[in-house]
């Protein structure tokens, strides 16, 4: 086969190593998201909790006791909780909310009024859906939008149910048929009066995250008998919600109108166009067409209008989504408007920064010292800042005086808040951020005081957030404020080989001191005994890194190549052990996820009453027996979106020859660009390789932010 343009192969002699049995377990099967429903495609789209869910290690007769103690994700909630009535506080003293889609016609603000209406309780939805008798006009505004809320917090994490609602649950469960392990996660997401919920809509079992249409489906059947049928009411807002959820899993925070319809089509719902505007008319989902500026009375500018609408596509979008989003535009909008003007010497990245509010800076590893030099420079003034990483490894290698975005929002890290409520600093520099989902980057950017620097930095060609939106990109493409690209290129020749995936090249490089190597493979078997061999004996001997330094990446979690294969041989070459701790020994690697989107690196110290403990990069963690499953996974091989935003002296890569499909320009630039030192390719793709860094860029996208802010920041005219 072709080995990757100007590295060094390996032979057989330069990874030797016992055979490796290959033990892994079953794949995941094609085409579900990598999350807590337990799917698996890396690329194109975000995980919202990539490492955790169903998919997880398998307990194994564990020693873990049940704790009560508050747990780390009880304490983000409280804190989330916090922040959160403060920002409402400082937001009431504020001007009105963005009125999104207030300038709609046509079908849209036919739509939109229905949502409004509805809730209002002036009118029953349906009144609004009957075929017009008069051209369209714009939508009447004697309906006031309704009061936007204010930022919403990050989806919680399940809520402790009580026994007695978990008893009523499972006794619906078991007459509908579904597995009895349901229980405590449908009263966690249903609340204390799930069991009646589900039976008066047995649909109701789709919001629980891992329920597929065709499970919620044959629950149905079992409850309801006759009475079911794909066609039911309840069967397709339920559907129509299940749609939006698993489009946000991939990153979008809506979807148009049509890929729902056809969505639904796809699920044997008889009249599409019906089911949508009845879950449009309940309320499970909000309408919207930005981008459209409202025109005069003439017959001309009408149908100016109308050329207009027809060319803006009409989004369906949860308000979830939809309220973070429109916070966030808000939020920048204001950081522009309010931005201090002064005048800073220095290069042309603390000059910006000086003299505006919200500056944008792209750029490699090597660029971060940019945003740490505008630190430094504000520091000097006597101003207070703080920079802020998306992962405690990008912290530590920054220093002692990095933070973390979660830390600082939490207020575990950071200097606090003031007695508004507002981040008690002037400029604050952000690395990672293309990783900022749109919920988080809300809170932050609500929670920046008037008159203060936002700093946003980071590569745009890694891979998006895990959690819906793109943020990064849509600032960048909306134009509206200061963009600096740093001229600083990442050294050596892994810098070199990145820096051409980049732009599309899969370029030659020389590594004289086997920076870059390839490892020819015939089929995943070969790939896992490779790189058992790579991690446990080659890298340490011929390039100096131990196997604890070295990190192996791979497409995903299921198959004979994923991370699940590849962890389960690395810890009986590395660490053997019977899994007596939830299917953990102590010394093993892991990853834990104490929330959707955060990955932690660390090792298992041991377990006890009160569960799993972990030392996670020098911080000990206590996981209780019951989220062991969920959150904690082996972490010798990671995803790619597990790696982003962490770097390790040596890394792996494996790309076998049934990964093809999940390659692309985004996750070879982003596995690749993972290493400090020492790369290592695990090759059997043949030309898929280059072909994907040419040809697949990222997948897009639906976001609404970009026009948010064009419109909040748009001239205008006197």
């Amino acid at each position: 086969m072709t080995a990757l343009p100007g590295a060094t192969p390996g032979s057989p002699a330069d990874v030797p190593g016992e055979d490796v049995e290959d033990t892994a377990s079953a794949p995941v099967p094609a085409g579900e998201p990598e999350t807590a429903a337990g799917s698996d495609p890396d690329e194109g789209g975000s995980r919202a909790s990539e490492g955790s869910g169903e998919d997880g290690q398998a307990s194994g007769g564990g020693e873990v006791g049940e704790g009560s103690e508050v747990s780390e994700t009880d304490a983000e909630l409280a804190a989330q909780r916090e922040l959160r009535a403060r920002i409402e506080k400082r937001k009431a003293e504020k001007g009105g909310p963005i009125e999104a889609g207030a300038k709609l016609s046509g079908t849209a603000a036919d739509l939109l009024a229905a949502v409004r209406a509805v809730e209002s309780g002036e009118k029953p939805g349906t009144s609004f859906f009957e075929a017009p008798t008069a051209p369209r006009r714009p939508a009447a505004s004697s309906v006031p939008p309704p009061a936007r809320p204010k930022v919403p917090a990050p989806e919680p994490a399940p809520r402790h149910a009580d026994p007695g609602a978990v008893a009523a649950v499972l006794e619906v469960l078991v007459a509908g048929g579904a597995p009895e392990g349901l229980a405590a996660r449908v009263a966690g997401v249903l609340g204390e009066q799930a069991a009646e919920a589900l039976r008066e809509d047995p649909w109701r079992l789709l919001g629980v995250p891992g329920v597929r249409p065709e499970q919620a489906d044959g629950f149905a059947r079992a409850l309801l008998g006759e009475e079911c049928g794909p066609g039911d009411e309840r069967r397709a807002a339920a559907l129509v919600t299940w749609v939006l959820e698993q489009a946000a899993l991939q990153g979008h925070t809506a979807l148009e109108s049509s890929v729902v319809r056809k969505a639904l089509d796809g699920r044997s719902v008889p009249e599409p166009d019906e089911a949508l505007e009845h879950a449009i008319s309940e309320g499970a989902v909000l309408v919207f067409q930005d981008g459209l500026e409202a025109s005069g009375s003439t017959e001309e500018q009408e149908n100016e209008q109308e050329q207009e609408q027809a060319a803006v596509p009409v989004l369906l979008g949860l308000d979830r989504y939809a309220l973070a989003e429109e916070s966030l535009a808000d939020g920048l909008a204001r950081l522009v408007k309010t931005g201090p003007g002064d005048t800073w010497d220095g290069p042309e990245l603390v000059r910006a920064v000086g003299g505006h509010g919200l500056v944008l800076h792209t750029g490699g590893e090597a660029a971060r010292a940019e945003p740490v030099a505008v630190v430094e420079a504000a520091r000097a003034l006597g101003l207070r800042t703080v920079i802020a990483t998306h992962s405690e490894n990008g912290r530590r290698r920054l220093g002692a005086d990095a933070v973390t975005v979660h830390g600082l929002l939490s207020g575990t890290q950071g200097p606090g808040r003031d007695e508004d409520g507002a981040l008690a600093l002037d400029v604050l520099a952000v690395l990672d951020a293309p990783q900022l989902d749109v919920e988080t980057a809300a809170m932050l950017v609500e929670s920046m005081p008037d008159g203060s620097r936002l700093l946003l930095s980071g590569d745009p060609g890694v891979l998006g957030s895990a959690g819906a939106g793109r943020v990064f990109a849509d600032v960048l493409a909306a134009r509206a404020c200061p963009r600096i690209a740093s001229r600083t290129p990442d050294p050596g020749p892994i810098g070199e080989l990145v820096s051409g995936i980049g732009i599309g090249e899969l370029n030659e490089v020389e590594a004289p001191g086997k920076e870059v190597v390839i490892v020819p493979v015939r089929d995943a078997g070969e790939a896992v005994h490779r790189t058992v061999q790579l991690v446990a004996d080659s890298v340490p001997r011929a390039i100096g890194v131990p196997s604890d330094q070295t990190q192996v990446i791979t497409v995903g979690h299921g198959g004979s190549a994923g991370t699940r294969a590849l962890n389960a041989a690395l810890k009986q070459r590395l660490n053997p052990g019977p899994g007596r701790f939830g299917g953990f020994d102590p010394g093993d690697r892991i990853v834990y996820v104490p929330a959707a989107g955060r990955t932690v690196s660390g090792t298992v110290a041991g377990a006890d009453a009160e569960g799993l403990r972990l030392d996670c990069e020098g911080t000990p963690v206590v996981v209780p027996k019951e989220r062991v499953d969920a959150a904690v996974r082996h972490g010798w091989a990671l995803t790619a979106h597990q790696a982003v935003g962490m770097r390790w002296p040596a890394v792996v890569v494996v790309v076998p020859g049934d990964a093809a499909q999940g390659l692309s320009r985004p996750w070879i630039y982003t596995a690749f660009s993972r290493g400090e030192r020492h790369l290592s390719v695990v090759h059997g793709v043949e030309q898929a390789l280059p072909r994907a860094v040419a040809e697949v860029p990222a997948a897009a996208r639906t976001t609404r932010l970009q026009a948010l802010l064009e419109g909040l920041l748009a001239p205008r005219a006197e």
